[in-house]
């Protein structure tokens, strides 16, 4: 193994080496200054082949150079942005941005000192801000096969959690290993890589998902991976350290599942589960209160009804309407009205029916007289719909709070291919979503983040959604949003021809010296004048004309009279 790199050396004639900031037995990561960019900070990854020989080293740079292109795909905030390769020495470099800020490990550290750890909130976000990445990553066909809380950094300046040290040139440093006599080995940290790392090699886009989860319990518990997993029984036993939300407990077991397909196959399905933490638990239905009824009976014995005694009709009189012919004619007469009457109702009550049969009734409501109505808690989120003022810097700042049961949206105009940046300052819990014209997200790296940028898709109106954590009751926050404008391109000038070239002579008489206006004189600008054919000078007159006459070069201020 070649020794490291000292300090001041220059590589390239452009990097100079200031300190190492890692090592380990796949390779070396130094800090340095880009001296070709005002002396920028930048890393270099140093890789360490152990297989020797011309055959092994002509595979380690193509081995190299492949994998060099992959890193080259990855253009994310949250990744260090790779910037190029090269070889000097028999070593092969490569170089990133370089990160300020504390990784999660060291952060560990410090809480731990004092005994505490990460508070399920700040896990929550951490999870919340890095998914989108691993989507990312996972889009391109890229695994990480590292995740841990020593290769996630907390940036200092807007303190969003970076994704560094992907496991490229460690898998690259395996495959050499492979081929020399040096046993081969996996790529990824113990305890933190899943099985099948380990055993075969392999890794899918839930092994990350897998190792993220470790990380989230390990930041929980303040716990090394060695005291959470249980040897004997082959599980993870974490709970009895730290009290969780169940339903986050439950998503962070089925991503620590040992078998690959027992855990969430995709970023997508992990948020789609953390959409259900804003969801209240169903309460049972309190039982102690409500009148037990019997199915298929009745409670009180069926009572007969009883039996009304025959009207009694008493006998008629000797003197009854009966044998009066006159009654019998009023009585007749007035059942004839009251038949007329009561078909015109009849008709009239059919009529008016048949009137409202478009008509629906109201809905009418009957009192059990059994049960006493309950109401029904409202759990739905509260909106409130801001527009945004831009302003002509087409920047904003705003101060607010967000309750548990809130979310608000700011909307706002924008173009398409305009470079758009929202960060939320001081969230405390307060996620942001940035919704396009069509009410979807604009990309998957714009959910429930942070910190976004990117350029807007379509031209219309967007929206920014800002949603709080279910456990926190009430959190402030401070919003700013840029809008800038697409960049266009440069044009580039086209030079001015320096020649001279010459005026045309055109066949016309020549002014007299009366009609020369003195110089002295303002200029006056006066119509051509046509000259008749006869006046036109023959060919033989032409020839007379002096053949030393140049054109007269015209200064800049003609030149540029219309």
């Amino acid at each position: 193994m070649q020794p490291p790199i000292s300090a001041d050396t220059v590589l390239q004639n452009r990097y100079k080496i200031i300190k190492i900031l890692g090592q380990g037995g796949f390779g070396r990561t130094y800090l340095a200054e880009d001296q070709r960019r005002f002396n920028e900070l930048c890393a270099i990854k140093e890789l360490i082949p152990n297989a020797t020989g011309t055959s092994a080293w002509e595979k380690a740079q193509e081995l190299f150079a492949r994998e060099a292109a992959i890193l080259y795909q990855i253009k994310h905030p949250q990744i260090p942005q790779f910037r190029e390769k090269f070889e000097q020495d028999q070593r092969l470099f490569l170089v990133q941005d370089y990160v300020e800020g504390k990784t999660y490990y060291d952060l560990l550290a410090e809480r731990k000192t004092v005994g505490g750890a990460f508070t399920e909130a700040e896990v929550l976000r951490l999870m919340r801000s890095l998914l989108p990445v691993l989507d990312y990553i996972h889009g391109k066909g890229i695994i990480h096969r590292d995740i841990s809380p020593d290769n996630i950094i907390m940036r200092e300046s807007d303190k969003l959690p970076v994704l560094i040290d992907f496991g490229v040139v460690k898998e690259l440093a395996t495959r050499l290993r492979s081929r020399s006599t040096t046993p081969e080995t996996y790529v990824g940290k113990p305890g933190y890589c899943p099985s099948e790392q380990i055993q075969t090699g392999q890794a899918y886009p839930s092994s990350d998902l897998y190792a993220l989860a470790v990380s989230a319990i390990v930041l929980l518990t303040g716990k090394e991976p060695t005291e959470l997993f249980d040897d004997n029984l082959l599980s993870w036993n974490w709970q009895r350290w730290v009290s969780v939300n169940p339903r986050f407990a439950q998503i962070l077991n089925r991503m620590l599942s040992n078998k690959p397909g027992g855990r969430y196959q995709s970023v997508m399905e992990v948020l789609e589960a953390f959409d259900f933490l804003n969801q209240p638990t169903a309460a049972k239905p309190d039982l102690s209160g409500m009148r037990t009824v019997a199915v298929g009976g009745r409670l009180d014995p069926v009572q007969p009804p009883r039996r009304q005694p025959d009207p009694v009709i008493p006998p008629p009189r000797q003197d009854s309407v009966v044998d009066n012919p006159l009654a019998v004619g009023a009585i007749a007469a007035l059942v004839v009205a009251f038949a007329g009457l009561g078909s015109w109702a009849l008709v009239r009550t059919i009529r008016n029916a048949s009137d409202s049969q478009t008509q629906s009734p109201p809905p009418q409501t009957f009192a059990s007289p059994f049960l006493t109505p309950t109401p029904t808690p409202n759990n739905e989120p509260i909106v409130f719909s801001k527009r945004l003022n831009l302003g002509l810097s087409n920047t904003a700042t705003i101060r607010g709070r967000l309750k548990a049961n809130q979310t608000i949206q700011y909307t706002f105009d924008g173009q398409e291919e305009q470079s758009f940046t929202a960060i939320l300052v001081e969230e405390n819990g307060v996620s942001l979503s940035v919704l396009g014209p069509n009410q979807e997200l604009i990309d998957n790296a714009a959910r429930q983040v942070s910190f976004y940028e990117g350029k807007l898709p379509f031209t219309g109106q967007y929206t920014i959604e800002l949603n709080n954590l279910p456990d926190i009751q009430e959190a402030q926050y401070i919003l700013r949003v840029r809008l800038r404008e697409p960049e266009l391109p440069t044009p580039t000038p086209t030079p001015t021809p320096t020649e001279e070239t010459p005026t045309p002579i055109e066949e016309t008489p020549t002014p007299s010296d009366d009609n020369v206006p003195n110089s002295d004189s303002p200029s006056l600008s006066l119509p051509p004048i046509k000259v008749p054919s006869i006046l036109k000078p023959t060919p033989s007159e032409d020839k007379t004309i002096n053949p030393t006459m140049q054109p007269t070069p015209q200064s800049e201020s003609d030149s540029t009279t219309p």
